[in-house]
């Protein structure tokens, strides 16, 4: 046979076998979900993460008329969880709600089992939110200048605690080292809670947390803001100055979770999830909930997504060079 007839014969079996690809992808998203679906959420429970992913799971559930189970897998900085998913069936039905940790700051494990830039994709960006430095109500700082002067008298004296490596309770504390020139003293946890449990408790002093986690906390005097980490003052600690303005001058870190799926996931069932999820995040009522809980709907396209992971990813991978960070 010519080579040119050849050819012509792949070339139109190709585009044929990409038709049947469209097509039953199309059909396999018409009918998606006709189960349950599992969000995991790669930290401990009662974080920001989990908090979120039950919202997620109140609104989407009801219109699915499929549940969607929260399933909390904490561990190595929120990698276990993801790699569960990264390697879950490619059907849409295990989800991840994603973090800094995981999709932009993993050069911190170099190690991993797993590539989260190649065997995760992105749905969608759902929320950014500040944090806020926060202590023990017994700690002798009553403000960020404060705790600089401390800090810089003592190197390594005052100890941070945060939701595990590379976390963004811990990235934004190496990001305010690095450009407050103090030395603090990281204690990784297996997510938020139990190290905002050990700053109450006096067993750390002090933690950069995610608004939702401790806001309660902070109102019943169990925890004393510093500052709050975002290029403004958060409308729900108005109060609280920022940290740019307390001393740090450019500082800046908020937190974003996303929803990501294992990476061949057919792309109709991901453009589904993209365009109901952003409509979850348009409707007023899910818009007042994150209101409360001091975080901002993001939404978008899965490109945009994919560029946020990539800008993310640069910024915070430059912290890490900075740093000498390494997490085994």
């Amino acid at each position: 046979m010519p080579f040119r007839t050849l050819r012509r014969r792949t070339l139109l079996q190709a585009a044929l076998l990409g038709l049947a690809v469209a097509f039953s992808g199309s059909a396999t998203a018409q009918k998606y979900p006709d189960k349950l679906i599992h969000l995991v959420v790669p930290f401990a429970a009662a974080g920001s993460t989990s908090i979120l992913a039950r919202l997620v799971s109140q609104y989407l559930s009801p219109q699915y008329g499929q549940q969607i189970v929260v399933d909390n897998k904490p561990g190595a900085g929120g990698h276990l969880g993801a790699e569960f998913v990264a390697k879950a069936p490619p059907d849409g039905y295990t989800l991840l709600l994603g973090t800094i940790g995981i999709h932009a700051a993993h050069a911190l494990y170099p190690k991993l089992a797993y590539d989260p830039a190649k065997e995760l994709q992105p749905v969608i960006i759902l929320v950014d939110l500040p944090l806020a430095l926060v202590v023990n109500p017994a700690f002798p700082a009553k403000s960020v200048q404060e705790f600089l002067a401390m800090a810089k008298a003592k190197p390594g004296d005052i100890n941070f605690g945060s939701a595990g490596p590379g976390s963004s309770t811990h990235m934004t504390g190496e990001l305010f080292q690095l450009m407050s020139g103090v030395k603090l003293t990281h204690i990784p946890y297996k997510g938020s809670m139990p190290a905002v449990q050990d700053v109450m408790g006096g067993q750390t002093q002090a933690m950069f947390e995610q608004l939702p986690t401790i806001l309660p906390q902070i109102q019943a005097g169990r925890l004393r803001a510093l500052g709050v980490t975002s290029k403004g003052r958060a409308p729900s600690l108005p109060a609280v100055p920022t940290i740019a303005e307390s001393g740090v001058p450019g500082y800046e870190s908020t937190a974003w979770f996303t929803i990501a799926a294992p990476a061949k996931v057919p792309g109709p069932i991901i453009q589904k999830l993209n365009a109901d999820m952003n409509a979850m995040l348009g409707n007023a009522d899910f818009q007042s909930k994150l209101k409360d809980l001091g975080m901002s709907a993001v939404g978008g396209s899965t490109e945009f997504a994919s560029k946020y992971y990539a800008t993310e990813t640069e910024k915070w991978t430059k912290v890490i060079r900075a740093g000498n960070l390494r997490a085994e």
